[in-house]
């Protein structure tokens, strides 16, 4: 431990020093809409020197003299017009800014924008596309991370999503480098307001499937990479619909700027298209930004600050449900009396103080802290009556029926606070990246929880001699630990006459003082960019882990026929450790530019604390006891198969298995396998009137593996129905500059004024996502539906200024 700490400080202290006789060029490329460009050529004619933008745009050129005045540089990419800048250099660093314009096919308004190759398995996304797809949950970051192949999310009413068989909580989340959060206490999508990240504020998103690199965190299944923008001029925009509101502001000055950020979400409208009628009164409120003070070239100092609160109140009344085949179809009825209550409430602040004592090197400084506090508590009693549905729809043979009472008063309360610092050096042809940081995480729980049913008359489960309840939970549990981890990575580039190559590698510890336990992964990644070629090929392995924080060593007991919750010092993190082959083939067609991108990946996972999925709530089994395996393959194909427009179809296979240790089914499906998802994103617009687009969202994916969840069994007999989702919108935007209407005295401080139809669930299709389980005395439980929403209509309008 102690040599570990000692390495990465010493690699923090090295490159303080200096590294070249020559001028150094450094800048930033962006294009015209000043989102940065990666793989940008560039080049000095004189010397023969070049190098490539990182994918923040960045770049640095090292001029082999220090005499010359004046360098001759060329800007070139693929779907751009190629730039020249005669620089003049001025003392050993010179800095520039750069943009590079599209290669446009003019089709009315609309550009045709290139994009780079990708060289590691983060891929990143376009943000703009993210304002116009149609999500329910109106989280349109989410919407476009899960229509990426190999991610799946079968409940439009949650931000969560499953990527290449792991659960929900093996996805990291990053904000400008800081990792953030989400609730632990969320049962289910109706609980759920927005997740953190504000799509009004994002400057870049990047996102990979599997085989990051070092920097990110202990995951084992994928990472979303968010940045936050920094305003160069007053900007701002709002938007209100029938399931909430945002507003937004920006502005900058010589040494400050700072964004601010409001959004309200009330999905009313959309529950009560569910079958489970009642009052439904959900809000989420945040207010988030993002400031930036620069105090000198070489320091500044931002500070990115959220405060969010979730209120679910929900007084169910009845419900209804058909279930069944064709040949053997039952009807359940409902009436509810009671109501549920909860609140979840965050707080987030981080402070980063940036440095570059150099062009080349740039460390930062970070402090932040996270809390949560989170109270969910329901009361409600369920009478039910069951009866044979007849092939016409009319009641036959009664089933009977019975009663069951659900409690629940549940409290979390947790607190990370995290110091870290990381640092980049940008050579010649290398990038080395560290980090080091120290995290205290101090959480707490208060269950209690019990379930009483009844049926037919008869208390469950039967005995004689007294009334008992049919489940019950405790616990009173709560930990303080502490956490250090780093990680040092090289990334290194070079041509030959074969093409161009991207070498990545490094490695990540950490050490966790509660279960006392020091993990290693090392990780790496290889690309090769044949000369001449439109082919790109990479290749990424690496051990990876999945950190743990509090829920996952939660151990269920039986003490006295009671249920009670200890923590588990003993258990370890979960390992995987995973191969990816991918492709990346470039064509034109139609005078437009194509991607078809293939992966196939193999992921071997030990240690594993098997879980059981109950809508949106995981359920670990809090030990290590088995083995398991995913493996299968993406296919995505992207590009403008309608002038100037981004669109894309991905289809996924896959399997994965998990064999926990003494019990006699073997390898079984784990609660994620999803054997096949097909996902469809397009948008198109009239011919001569583009003001006016539409874009659709298909989804076709295999249901989950499902059990009771009562049953102490961790293998999955069921799967559910096939998860099938159409969702189409429509936007009509009037832009400033392009239409008369907007040079009106009216509109003089607008933009853009957008209008937006959504249909959500086109097809009508009632998909599960879960089951309600309803006993009977004869030991049987008959698993009926929780169908998800129906046909729903939303109009929003949006004005940019």
């Amino acid at each position: 431990m102690r040599h570990l700490f000692s390495i990465v400080m010493l690699v923090a202290l090295l490159p303080l020093a200096s590294f070249s006789k020559g001028r150094v060029v450094t800048g930033v490329v962006r294009n015209s809409a000043g989102e940065p460009l990666d793989l940008v050529d560039v080049a000095e004619g004189r010397f023969q020197v070049g190098t490539y933008c990182d994918a923040r745009g960045h770049f640095m050129l090292e001029i082999p003299s220090d005499t010359v005045r004046e360098a001759d540089l060329q800007f070139s990419l693929v779907g751009y017009e190629d730039h020249s800048e005669v620089v003049r250099l001025v003392g050993d660093t010179t800095t520039i800014r750069i943009v590079l314009n599209d290669k446009s096919d003019e089709i009315g308004q609309v550009d045709v924008v290139a994009q780079g190759k990708q060289e590691t398995t983060v891929e990143n996304l376009k943000v703009e596309v993210t304002k116009t797809m149609p999500s329910a949950s109106g989280d349109g970051i989410v919407g476009v991370v899960t229509a990426q192949p190999g991610v799946s999310s079968n409940n439009e009413l949650s931000s969560q999503y499953s990527v290449r068989g792991g659960n929900y909580d093996e996805n990291c989340v990053y904000v400008n480098s800081i990792e953030v959060y989400r609730p632990l206490l969320i049962r289910s999508g109706e609980q759920e307001g927005l997740s953190f990240v504000n799509q009004d504020l994002v400057e870049s998103v990047s996102f990979s499937s599997g085989g990051f690199s070092p920097e990110y965190g202990d995951k084992m299944s994928s990472v979303l990479d968010i940045k936050y923008k920094k305003p160069t001029a007053f900007e701002g925009s709002a938007s209100i619909s029938f399931l909430g509101a945002s507003a937004y502001i920006g502005s900058s000055s010589k040494r400050f700027s700072q964004m601010h950020g409001f959004r309200y979400k009330t999905s009313s409208y959309l529950l009560n298209t569910l079958e489970t009628k009642g009052e439904y009164n959900p809000k989420f409120l945040d207010y988030q930004t993002y400031m930036t003070y620069v105090f000198s070239p070489k320091w500044d100092l931002s500070f990115l600050g959220n405060i969010s609160r979730n209120k679910y109140n929900f007084i169910p009344a009845s419900r209804s449900t058909n279930f069944g085949t064709m040949t053997d179809m039952h009807n359940v009825n409902f009436d509810f009396y009671g109501q549920e209550m909860d609140l979840f409430s965050t707080y987030f602040g981080a402070l980063t103080l940036s440095c570059k004592p150099s062009s080349s090197l740039n460390l930062d400084f970070i402090g932040s802290t996270f809390r949560s506090v989170e109270r969910v508590g329901y009361d409600i009693t369920s009478v039910y009556s069951m009866a044979q549905v007849e092939m016409g729809g009319s009641y036959g043979r009664d089933e009977g029926g019975g009663a069951f009472h659900q409690h629940s008063r549940d409290r979390f309360a947790g607190t990370v606070t995290n110091i870290s610092h990381i640092g980049t050096l940008d050579l010649k042809k290398n990038t080395l990246k560290w980090g080091l940081s120290w995290q205290l995480e101090d959480m707490s729980e208060e269950v209690n929880e019990w379930e009483y049913r009844d049926s037919a008359g008869y208390s469950l489960p039967i005995d004689p001699n007294c009334m008992s309840l049919y489940d019950n939970l405790s616990a009173d549990v709560g930990k303080v630990s502490h956490r250090l981890s780093g990680f040092v990575q090289d990334s290194y580039s070079w041509r030959t006459a074969a093409g161009r190559y991207v070498l990545l590698g490094g490695v990540r510890f950490s050490y966790w003082d509660f279960n006392e336990q020091l993990i290693c992964s090392p990780r790496g990644s290889f690309a090769w960019f044949p000369a001449h070629s439109s082919w790109a090929f990479r290749v990424a392995t690496g051990i990876y882990h999945q950190a743990l924080m509090f829920k996952e060593m939660k151990k269920v007991v039986e003490e006295d026929g009671n249920r009670v919750v200890y923590l588990n010092r003993d258990v370890k993190t979960p390992r995987s450790s995973q191969i990816i082959l991918s492709s990346d083939y470039y064509f034109k067609k139609w005078g437009r530019p194509f991607k078809l991108t293939g992966e196939l990946y193999y992921k071997y996972m030990d240690r594993i604390i098997p879980y059981k999925v109950d809508n949106m709530q995981i359920t670990y089994r809090g030990e290590n006891c088995a083995d398991g395996f995913a493996f299968g393959g993406d296919v995505k194909l992207f590009g403008e198969f309608v002038p100037g427009t981004d669109s894309w179809i991905s289809f996924s296979m896959m399997n994965t298995r998990e064999n926990i240790y003494g019990d006699q089914y073997g390898y079984v499906p784990r609660p994620t396998d999803q054997r096949y998802n097909i996902s469809l994103f397009f948008q198109d617009y009239l011919p001569g009137y583009e003001r006016l687009k539409f874009n659709i969202k298909l989804v076709w994916a295999d249901g989950y593996p499902f059990r009771s969840p009562y049953s102490s069994s961790y293998n999955d007999k069921y799967r559910m129905a096939d998860y099938r989702r159409l969702d189409i919108g429509a936007v009509y935007q009037l832009q400033k500059g392009v239409d008369a209407i907007m040079e009106k005295k009216v509109f003089a401080w607008m933009k853009t004024i957008s209008f937006n139809l959504d249909v959500f669930n086109v097809l009508g299709i009632s998909n599960v996502n879960s089951y309600y389980w309803v006993p009977v005395q004869d030991g049987c439980q008959y698993a009926v539906p929780n169908y998800l929403t129906g046909r729903l209509f939303n109009l929003r309008l949006a004005i940019g200024f």
